[in-house]
């Protein structure tokens, strides 16, 4: 294969690269964004990559009554749970609420030690109904991959058996880690990027996302 084709990514990694997402995506880049214009583009994606991140949940019958006859309308087949990864994946959460309003949310604190990049764990509250839900993990950065498999990993022990992880920025490493643990989860990424550098950073990446929605 030539360079001018690269290889696909496998089949269960999506790559959303609506032009809409990618031009708020590259003001999300930006060193000129301010906190309060990260935020608002980090919501904005956020809703935006709703649409695909859901796209093939089943939908169930429901019928109700227009002004002038009955119609077999649609409804979720099943109960949506948002589940952000402490504490950047909270950014993702305010634009999918949005979208699906009666979701409910469990959080999972993890944070990644600066000196060896692993995973340390600190928190974890999940709502009940996991086994029959449609999962959804939210964390902006898929960097080492260690927080994510790890994550899921919990919400696997707790019964989850739907589960999809959302993205917007993703490195290879990340996402060969993923794959090894957890290669029946489906990954929505709106970025594939180029590497990490030696301190777990994606590169070229946009930072760390939780201090900048944050502004710390």
């Amino acid at each position: 294969m030539s360079e001018d084709n690269p290889p696909l990514p496998p089949p269960n990694i999506f790559v959303v690269d609506h032009p809409l997402v990618q031009s708020k995506l590259s003001l999300l880049r930006s060193t000129e964004t301010s906190t309060a214009d990260f935020r608002r583009l980090l919501r904005e994606i956020a809703a935006l990559l709703a649409y695909p991140v859901t796209a093939d949940l089943e939908s169930a019958p429901r019928p109700v009554q227009t002004p002038l006859a009955p119609f077999e309308g649609k409804r979720m087949a099943r109960q949506i749970i948002l589940v952000p990864i402490l504490r950047a994946g909270l950014g993702l959460l305010e634009g999918m609420l949005h979208l699906f309003p009666r979701a409910a949310v469990g959080h999972i604190g993890i944070y990644r030690d600066e000196e060896t990049l692993l995973p340390q764990h600190y928190y974890a509250k999940t709502p009940p109904g996991l086994a029959e839900a449609e999962v959804i993990v939210l964390d902006p950065m898929l960097a080492t991959g260690q927080s994510a498999a790890a994550a899921v990993a919990e919400l696997k022990e707790r019964g989850a058996t739907r589960i999809r992880l959302l993205c917007l920025v993703s490195a290879p490493q990340g996402l060969n880690v993923m794959q090894a643990a957890h290669p029946d989860v489906p990954i929505y990424t709106a970025a594939l990027d180029e590497k990490l550098d030696e301190r777990g950073f994606i590169v070229p990446g946009l930072g760390d996302a939780g201090d900048r929605y944050f502004g710390t």
